[in-house]
């Protein structure tokens, strides 16, 4: 047995029968490749994917690879979400490194005993095929190279040094004058990429499609319509689990049908939000329907046992992918009455031809409506038996080997599904939900934040790894989210807290922007500076666009500044690729034009109606927050005199307009119709 068997990462434990002599990233390895002068080999993965498992049983669990890779190297296994840090900047030398550009997983690094790259790749076969060579082969050649040509390996590593400085933006030497030309131009950009036809971003006739709910939460608040039909071909496809709710990775192909069956926390948390604003624009049924879904299955299948959630499930289950998730069409109907067959036969396909190897995965083949009228019964008894039949399949595909869990927890994935799940208890009047959200606040503010310190992952019981620049910022937008699906006191101290930890432990204050690791963080080879929107938003644009809303309920303007020195760090960002950086963009969209918000102050059980009537309008510029009278020591913008009844306070900035005590009258100084 390697080292990884106590490892908290259940992607390390997985390799911790392997033959390699694994370490886990830390001094005892770095020592050990230092001490004995060899080259360190560098394996990045998660236990969601699928082609590190197939690395893994070909060339890791071989005898005789091992053997190769135990007498050259110091071996060492990573996992990317719980070492992001070192996944970001490892990802950004095999960039640098590699003709071919790209990355993903597993990725392959091999670096000097100083941590400096000298070659990698993605996934490598066990023996020479598609182009490829034998992984053993290939790094036993590179070993060669590390020992016979030292200088050139030298050099190679002042230029990457050189080439990650190049990378980071520059601060101009004065403030920039900002107007609406990035937003304007982003939109344009983004409408121009959706595929017009089957909607997403990208992949017009081909695959793959990433939801990439950012950018689709952007541009939902300049342009409907092509966020509207990417978000109900994605409700109709099979990236969406038709049967347990949730939605997968990416879908394979251009229409949505087959997804890489992984399902992460960190995309369902931002749908939650997505698909909840989609349905106040549109008000379709359906996408109430996905969010309520979605919710049941993080509750069933992604809750720890003591709060928080868990981070992925895997692709594959009894080693095939997509096994847990597709159907012969002789199970269904065996499942199911003929009445609800021919109901879930006609919706999902089942009546045509199989969609994934001789069986079906299933996706909205034809609406109910279409399927009512040729049966000839009413949409209210159609509907009645695809909830029946979906409730049995359900029941069914439960008793199957289920794919495997990673059930670590992860700050910054369960704060952006926090945020979902705040912005769905809001926008759907539900409190079951908003208890959700609340319990969950709760575990990441006492198992996650200890001694001052938000840490990262939380996996048997034990907090580990000092929190990414990510886990702050996500978890505090969440905490904004939240405060206004229901305020506690609790929530806006622990927002401050975070607010600080940003500004003493990441902050850049000279040139501006954050630090993806703290100032105490172990050096590395980079210490980058990240912006961009990819699988989850941008850290230094969701920093900047909570400071901003933070600075504003407390009337603190070291807040804003930082934020204010952020977007002017990233001011060539938003000049030239706005579409890369959303959520910069929203931190920037408040700064032109700053939120309102409204402080509903009054007796707790007369605040609840007031709050729901605002909630159901659509503006992603107003705050709303309802604080019973009860609670004290607000900061100013949020303390107001109490009354006997409900007033409303309607703020912009540091300028509050009088009190409002009819309901009406608010909804029309807010220019919303009384509902």
């Amino acid at each position: 047995m390697n080292r990884l068997g106590q490892e908290t990462s259940p992607y390390l434990r997985q390799h911790a029968e392997n033959p390699v002599d694994w370490f886990p990233w830390g001094p005892e390895a770095l020592e050990r490749a230092r001490n004995e002068g060899k080259p360190i080999l560098l394996s990045i993965g998660y236990s969601a994917c699928h082609w590190c498992h197939v690395m893994a049983h070909e060339s890791f669990e071989d005898a005789a690879t091992a053997a190769v890779m135990n007498r050259l190297y110091v071996n060492i296994k990573v996992d990317r979400e719980e070492r992001p840090d070192l996944d970001h900047l490892y990802q950004s030398t095999h960039r640098l490194l590699s003709e071919r550009g790209g990355g993903g997983w597993p990725l392959t690094v091999l670096l000097t005993p100083d941590r400096v790259p000298f070659f990698s790749g993605t996934y490598f076969p066990s023996t020479p095929r598609h182009g490829l060579p034998a992984f053993a082969d290939l790094i036993e050649r590179a070993e060669q190279i590390y020992r016979r040509q030292p200088q050139d390996i030298e050099r190679l590593g002042a230029q990457l040094r050189e080439a990650l400085g190049r990378g980071e933006p520059i601060a101009p030497a004065a403030a920039q004058e900002w107007d609406w030309q990035p937003v304007e131009a982003a939109v344009t950009a983004l409408v121009a990429q959706v595929d017009p036809i089957e909607g997403g971003i990208g992949g017009a006739g081909s695959g793959p499609k990433f939801p990439q709910p950012q950018r689709l939460a952007f541009a939902l608040r300049h342009a409907t319509e092509p966020v509207v039909l990417t978000l109900r071909k994605m409700a109709e496809g099979g990236i969406y689990d038709q049967i347990g709710g949730g939605v997968c990775r990416y879908s394979v192909d251009a229409r949505w049908t087959i997804p890489h069956f992984e399902k992460m926390l960190y995309d369902n948390g931002a749908l939650l939000s997505l698909y909840s604003d989609a349905f106040l624009v549109t008000g379709d049924h359906r996408f109430a329907q996905v969010v309520e879904q979605s919710i049941a299955w993080a509750e069933r299948e992604m809750r720890a046992p003591g709060g928080g959630f868990f981070s992925a499930l895997d692709a594959d289950s009894e080693g095939e992918e997509g096994r847990f998730y597709v159907w012969s069409r002789d199970e269904v109907a065996a499942l199911l009455t003929a009445d609800e067959f021919a109901v879930a036969g006609a919706h999902y396909g089942l009546d045509g031809a199989p969609n994934f190897e001789g069986q079906w995965h299933l996706r909205v083949a034809q609406s109910l409506h279409v399927v009512a009228a040729a049966l000839g019964r009413s949409l209210q008894d159609t509907s009645a038996l695809l909830q029946s039949a979906r409730a049995k399949l359900l029941q069914a595909r439960a008793q199957r080997v289920r794919p495997g869990l990673d059930d670590k927890i992860l700050t910054s994935w369960n704060a952006l599904l926090l945020h979902g799940l705040a912005r769905a208890a809001r926008v759907f009047n539900r409190t079951d939900w908003l208890e959700l959200a609340w319990t969950t606040a709760d575990f990441l503010r006492t198992e996650l934040f200890r001694d001052g310190h938000l840490y990262a992952t939380f996996q048997g019981g034990a907090a580990r790894h000092r929190g990414y620049l990510d886990d702050v910022a996500f978890l505090l937008a969440a905490l904004l989210e939240l405060m206004q699906a229901g305020f506690r006191r609790v929530d806006l101290d622990f927002a401050c807290g975070l607010a600080r930890t940003l500004l003493e432990r990441f902050e850049d204050p000279q040139e501006g922007g954050f630090f993806f690791t703290s100032h105490d963080h172990e050096a590395l080879l980079h210490r980058a500076k990240p912006v961009e929107d990819n699988a989850t938003p941008g850290g230094n644009g969701v920093a900047a666009f909570a400071l901003q809303r933070l600075a504003h309920l407390t009337g603190d303007l070291t807040y804003g500044a930082a934020a204010e020195r952020t977007l002017n760090l990233f001011h060539a960002y938003l000049r030239q690729v706005p579409h890369a950086v959303p959520s910069l963009l929203s931190a920037l969209e408040e700064h032109l034009a700053p939120p309102r918000f409204v402080v509903l102050r009054g007796p707790a059980p007369l605040l609840p109606s007031w709050q729901q009537a605002l909630a159901v309008h659509v503006d992603p510029h107003l705050m709303v927050f309802a604080i019973a009278d009860e609670v004290e020591g607000l900061p100013p913008p949020l303390e107001h005199p109490l009354t006997d009844h409900v007033a409303a306070y309607v703020c912009i900035g540091t300028t509050c307009l009088p009190a409002v005590s009819d309901l009406a009258e608010l909804q029309a100084v807010l220019g919303q119709r009384a509902s």
